[in-house]
């Protein structure tokens, strides 16, 4: 399969080998984006094989709908957050599935489209918004939430080491005049960070922030994690393709703490957590991009592919 050039699915060989699709499975792609992973999951589990592509946004169920229409009643697409993936499925007519993936963070449609606000590199209206019912901006954010709590929006979600210096610029800021492009943004933040030598843009954290706290990623991947838990046959995977610490932090730790069979502090003589073992990692250690992936597609160098299998319960 030729991949989809609205957005080249990252580690896609690694996806299938952690994923081990079979035919006649049945998978949930929670951000199905323009259907790269899902098309080949499809082919995999052929001829019988269903998939549920979950996504927010609008466009991307366009393209995917596209993509996969050769798959015809196999698969079904639902506009909804991975995060509510077991309603979604049970609304499809799927009570459980053989796997589970998660492509986190945005696409690369999203971010080359100057109009939906992700990057800094173009002008464009500071939205943000992967899912274009929701009600606040970036913008929005910008324009009315304190400075106290712009710092933790900074310091938490994008782990900007100069957080409150930007926050404060930001309310001085827009004292005299809205903050609404993207552009606008970059430029103050660079004033800022002025002489900071790092590999990244100066403004880059800043925006992952911003991203962030407009569609509460981190909440619901934490919900997205519990569901696919709960979606998932025994003997079923987890796979989730993290981009940022934030995220890998939170697989990381969500996937050790459900494979321990006890998380009571040590020394206790008697467990008391009455934790109950529900997951195997497939690998301790999270997958990279190979170094011939990460040449062909630039996106993929910061990707972490993390999974583990449901185990009898």
């Amino acid at each position: 399969m030729t991949p989809t050039t609205f957005h080249t699915p990252v580690m896609l060989d690694r996806v299938i080998e952690v994923l081990r699709p079979v035919p006649g499975e049945t998978f949930l792609d929670g951000t199905v984006g323009g259907g790269g992973h899902a098309g080949a999951l499809l082919e995999r589990t052929a001829p019988d094989g269903r998939l549920i592509g979950l996504d927010v946004d609008d466009e991307s169920l366009a393209e995917a709908g596209e993509r996969l229409a050769q798959f015809g009643g196999r698969v079904r697409l639902v506009r909804a957050n991975f995060g509510d993936m077991k309603a979604a499925s049970e609304s499809a007519g799927i009570a459980a599935v053989d796997g589970v993936l998660l492509d986190l963070g945005g696409s690369s449609h999203q971010f080359d489209t100057p109009e939906r606000g992700f990057s800094f590199r173009e002008d464009g209206p500071l939205d943000m918004r992967q899912d274009r019912r929701l009600t606040r901006t970036a913008a929005d954010i910008l324009a009315d939430t304190s400075e106290e709590e712009l710092t933790r929006i900074f310091r938490t979600y994008g782990e900007e080491p100069l957080a409150r210096r930007l926050a404060a610029t930001v309310v001085q800021e827009r004292a005299w005049r809205p903050i609404a492009r993207t552009i606008q943004l970059a430029d103050l933040v660079s004033r800022v960070k002025r002489g900071s030598h790092r590999s990244i843009h100066p403004a880059t954290l800043v925006f992952q922030a911003l991203r962030i706290a407009v569609n509460d990623e981190l909440n619901q991947l934490r919900r997205g994690l519990e569901a696919a838990v709960e979606l998932c046959r025994p003997g079923g995977r987890i796979a989730v393709i993290a981009f940022h610490s934030l995220e890998d932090r939170i697989v990381k730790d969500f996937m050790r703490r459900m494979s321990s069979p006890c998380v009571c502090p040590p020394g206790l003589p008697v467990c008391r957590c009455g934790m109950r073992r529900r997951l195997r990692l497939v690998q301790r250690k999270a997958f990279r991009p190979t170094e011939a992936e990460e040449s062909a597609n630039p996106r993929a160098r910061s990707a972490r592919l993390r999974a583990a299998e449901k185990i009898e319960e």
